[in-house]
């Protein structure tokens, strides 16, 4: 199942070395992690939600989610500070390389009307970050057993420099990007 991190040692490194004239091979920007966060603001009122939630975060990437709590107290929201309002994981090594290939290659063709995702989402140092809005695209969920449909943020974290780095990166590794 390393498929991406073997296209990324034959095809990937060797292409990037060609077009940004590295001299060396630890030059090459590579991915560092990916986080992925579901924020579930239902939990507020109900705690068994989160349960929920971290369930489905777990059987999509195979790791166990951490709760978030709140940082602060907001009244308008009825959020006290530390209350458990969301869930995220952090993938690294050969999980990381496993949820990516999962990522582009069955569960964002699974999106209807899926034309790419935007190639404008980095953040000035090489990190991209897209919205998901909701987790049934992914294959082992089962859509029988699904209480709500959440959506959930992925990050995708690199040791580029530049947005030109990580989108020339991440599009060599198989990211779909939309043609705008």
């Amino acid at each position: 199942m390393a498929r991406l991190k073997d296209k990324f040692l034959q095809e990937v490194a060797p292409a990037m070395m060609e077009k940004f004239g590295y001299k060396n091979v630890m030059e090459i920007p590579r991915l560092e992690k990916v986080v992925i966060n579901m924020g579930v603001g239902e939990a507020v009122g109900n705690p068994k939600v989160l349960d929920a939630a971290v369930g489905d975060l777990m059987m999509i990437v195979g790791q166990r989610p951490v709760v978030t709590r709140a940082k602060k107290s907001i009244a308008a929201f009825k959020i006290r500070q530390g209350m458990a309002i969301g869930t995220k994981v952090t993938l690294r090594g050969e999980r990381m390389y496993q949820f990516l290939d999962k990522l582009f290659n069955v569960a964002l063709p699974r999106v209807r009307d899926f034309r790419g995702v935007s190639p404008k989402a980095f953040d000035g140092r090489g990190n991209y970050t897209m919205g998901v809005k909701e987790q049934l695209i992914f294959p082992e969920i089962d859509y029988d057993k699904v209480d709500k449909i959440r959506g959930m943020d992925i990050i995708i974290v690199t040791t580029a420099k530049t947005d030109e780095e990580a989108r020339e990166l991440l599009k060599l590794m198989g990211m779909p990007f939309s043609a705008a």
